[in-house]
């Protein structure tokens, strides 16, 4: 059931759905930070992003996003990547986390949703299963290594020096780049490869 025919058809389930989806985002954006500082940075707890208060990094029109079409983003948590420690593993961490958090909310709403008692709740089974699925979602698409997004930095920091220098200059046209591939649905079939290996993985942490 899509956000919208679930606010038409139960009003209920899409307001009590609406606090793990923007903690979804939340969560994204506070992993990135907490990495950070683990590796130095203290950019983002000096900023106050490290904060469980919504009000710190709910972004308007990503809120709006994340309800009309399931997928939305907060405000990016700051980051002085000067400050960072061991450079190239420290950005690579830091790229991954605000991904894996993702990745760990699905499981966990994937785990709870094995319980023999959610059977009988059908609203609480519709909220796990939707909260899953969009933190796949979230999760993959900022896998897709092209600027600004994570999986970008990720490749930026297994690339040798040289190479770095000649990825990041996609950066500045990376927005255009990936609406570009957005809008004629060439990125379909990454996001779809992704989103199956992360649900593979997701499966075999489930069967542990």
């Amino acid at each position: 059931m899509g956000l919208i025919s679930l606010l038409l058809h139960n009003p209920l389930a899409f307001f009590i759905l609406t606090i793990p989806l923007l903690y979804s985002i939340i969560l994204h954006e506070i992993a990135h930070g907490w990495v950070a500082y683990l590796f130095g940075d203290t950019t983002a707890k000096e900023s106050g992003r490290l904060s469980l208060n919504p009000a710190a990094h709910l972004d308007p029109i990503g809120t709006v996003a994340l309800f009309l079409v399931g997928f939305g983003w907060a405000k990016p948590v700051p980051i002085d990547y000067s400050n960072i420690k061991n450079f190239r593993i420290g950005l690579i961490c830091i790229s991954l986390a605000g991904c894996l958090m993702n990745i760990f909310i699905a499981t966990l709403a994937l785990l709870i949703l094995h319980l023999p008692a959610i059977a009988t709740i059908p609203m609480l089974a519709s909220i796990l299963i939707i909260t899953a699925k969009i933190n796949i979602m979230l999760g993959a698409f900022n896998l897709i290594p092209i600027p600004p997004l994570d999986g970008s930095r990720i490749v930026l920091g297994l690339l040798p020096q040289r190479a770095q220098v000649a990825f990041a200059r996609l950066e500045p046209y990376g927005l255009i780049l990936l609406f570009g591939l957005l809008f004629t649905g060439a990125l379909n079939p990454v996001i779809m490869f992704i989103q199956k290996v992360i649900m593979t993985f997701i499966g075999f942490i489930l069967k542990i």
